[in-house]
């Protein structure tokens, strides 16, 4: 148990090491790469895993709306932890609530269960993205535009997948193994720039980050098991809603926050905190579920 825990968490760490020590040591510019993340390679990611002719949705429904629910409890979790310590239920709902889905629950859950659970982490990071982008910006913002929503690559690349699965459109078989192709570039980027935002953030509010980075993690895992158990959810899929909940907090939170002036340098450091502690928190979650 200890060697395929050990094999699952080791390949993701030495990659967010590699993305902070070329942080450290070259300081490159990754902000094109991760705009060609989020435009291109996790779109692909997408839809390459809900258009071939192998995904079925009507299998992962029960999937999808255990992650809606156990999301929206993390986030009731959180704005209480926010109302306990009187602090702006703003700033630690959206962190206790979205996890780590891109940068690092895929990638564990494939490296956990194999390639076969790529097409339900996918419906589940797919959910969690959703919801991020649009309850998540109307948190923030009260004047944010959802109605736009569909216009973000990942969630056009969702819903031009769900179009192409549940009409049954069998696309060229090459162009759908072409695509997929593409997103895999998004596994291994996505955790090389987890370690290179990890290195600059301010670690001034060290004492909340700790907080979130046990917080998070410890509230996804044991509301997910809960709903799991509400909804009779599979042993697999029981599973994997465990591993997701038990993902730190999102770096995507830094930069809502930053985009809408919410506590920016302490989401930074609850982000950062939170992701470090995930050293303690994923090896825990992987000997819970396997």
């Amino acid at each position: 148990m200890f060697e395929r825990i050990i094999s699952v968490v080791f390949p993701v760490f030495f990659l967010t090491g590699v993305g902070a020590w070329i942080a450290w040591r070259y300081k490159p510019d990754f902000s094109e790469a991760n705009r060609l993340t989020m435009d291109v390679f996790v779109p692909a990611l997408i839809f390459g895993a809900l258009a071939g002719q192998d995904f079925h949705i009507a299998q992962y429904w029960r999937l999808a709306l255990g992650m809606f629910i156990a999301t929206f409890a993390c986030g009731a979790a959180g704005w209480l932890l926010a109302r306990v310590m009187r602090q702006d239920g703003r700033t630690w709902a959206p962190l206790i609530m979205f996890g780590n889905s891109a940068n690092l629950a895929i990638p564990v859950a494939m490296l956990a269960f194999g390639d076969k659970m790529l097409q339900p982490a996918v419906v589940l990071f797919m959910v969690s993205v959703t919801l991020h982008f649009g309850f998540g910006s109307w948190l923030l913002n009260r004047e944010a535009r959802v109605s736009t929503i569909w216009r973000i690559p990942p969630v056009a690349a969702m819903l031009a997948g769900l179009v192409v699965s549940l009409l049954g459109i069998h696309l060229w078989e090459p162009a759908v193994d072409s695509i997929r192709l593409l997103g895999q570039v998004a596994i291994p980027l996505n955790i090389l720039a987890l370690g290179v935002r990890l290195i600059g953030m301010d670690l001034g509010n060290w004492r909340d980050g700790i907080i979130a980075g046990c917080v998070r993690p410890i509230a996804g895992m044991l509301l997910s098991w809960g709903v799991a158990e509400l909804i009779g959810l599979q042993d697999w899929e029981a599973a994997l809603l465990i591993v997701f909940g038990a993902m730190p907090p999102a770096v995507l939170n830094f930069i809502f926050a930053e985009r809408y002036k919410q506590e920016p340098q302490r989401v930074a450091s609850m982000v950062l905190i939170g992701n470090l502690m995930s050293l303690v928190f994923l090896p825990l979650a992987l000997w819970w579920v396997l």
